[in-house]
């Protein structure tokens, strides 16, 4: 098994909770036949730097897994299904870092521009 992460943008008219349930039925199959989770983190709403789908704004979840290319490959399949999905995209890894840099609040956020 490899380490995958995964970052999954979801519209941004579901709910958090709503959010939180998708990612979880997706972490389930990315780690279904003995895979492994070693880190899910829920970035919120973010401002996207293009409009997708008419949407300017979005839910982010970002998850760590060591998985099957099989499991990893049908869950891409459900993924591109989902209609509540904007985007995701899947990156083999070599190491699991402890703090992305989405989560660093030390740094200040940058603020929105408004045309």
């Amino acid at each position: 098994m490899k380490t995958y992460e995964t970052t999954i943008v979801f519209r941004r008219d579901l709910t958090p909770q709503q959010v939180e349930d998708l990612a979880k039925n997706y972490e389930k199959h990315l780690t279904k036949n003995g895979g492994r989770l070693h880190k899910i983190e829920n970035w919120g709403l973010q401002a996207l730097a293009y409009p997708i789908k008419k949407n300017t704004k979005a839910y982010y979840m970002m998850l760590i897994t060591d998985t099957k290319i099989e499991e990893l490959n049908e869950t891409h399949r459900l993924l591109g299904l989902d209609e509540s999905i904007l985007r995701f995209l899947s990156i083999k890894v070599d190491t699991v870092i402890k703090k992305s840099p989405m989560m660093d609040s030390s740094k200040p956020k940058r603020e929105e521009r408004h045309a």
